[in-house]
């Protein structure tokens, strides 16, 4: 497999280090090196390389949606009037100003957009879409999707090893 340019070359201590901190970021130096089978200042070096290299983006709590008022979650398909760079860089612009927005992802296929969105309730969310989304002057079409139950919703990504 040919690896591009922008990625980095990881040995299997680099890949076990990034698996078990995307299971356990709050993981302490001492530990991570423990399971990794090296000491802690080598350990500690590895690390901060992954964090200068750009592979380890940021370290994240993840939240329990409901616990903290935020019931609805749907997908949104979006559809914009037209399919060029003003019209992108509009929306965009946009949708950034959302906070209720937690993903945006530019896709292929029926749609131009397919957004998450986290709201209270039904109705604050008709309202979010109402007033907000649907407002933005270059959005043509939407199309929600609620999402009734999540069955899988894994934020550790397998890394694979490259030849």
């Amino acid at each position: 497999m040919k690896v591009n340019s922008s990625q980095i070359k990881l040995d299997h201590i680099d890949r076990k280090i990034l698996e078990i901190l995307q299971s356990n970021a709050k993981i302490t130096n001492a530990q991570l090196s423990k399971d990794i089978g090296l000491s802690p200042a080598p350990t500690l070096e590895r690390v901060k390389k992954l964090e200068n290299s750009g592979i380890i983006k940021s370290y994240h709590a993840t939240l329990d949606n409901s616990r903290i008022g935020l019931g609805v979650s749907t997908f949104v398909l979006v559809t914009l009037k037209g399919h060029n760079k003003r019209n992108i860089d509009l929306f965009l612009e946009q949708i950034h100003l959302v906070p209720e927005v937690i993903e945006c992802h530019h896709i292929t296929g029926s749609g131009d957009f397919i957004l998450k969105v986290i709201s209270s309730d039904i109705s604050s969310y008709q309202k979010l879409m109402l007033e907000k989304v649907s407002e933005i002057e270059v959005v043509d079409n939407l199309q929600s999707m609620v999402i009734l139950s999540t069955f899988k919703d894994s934020k550790v990504m397998p890394v694979p090893e490259h030849d």
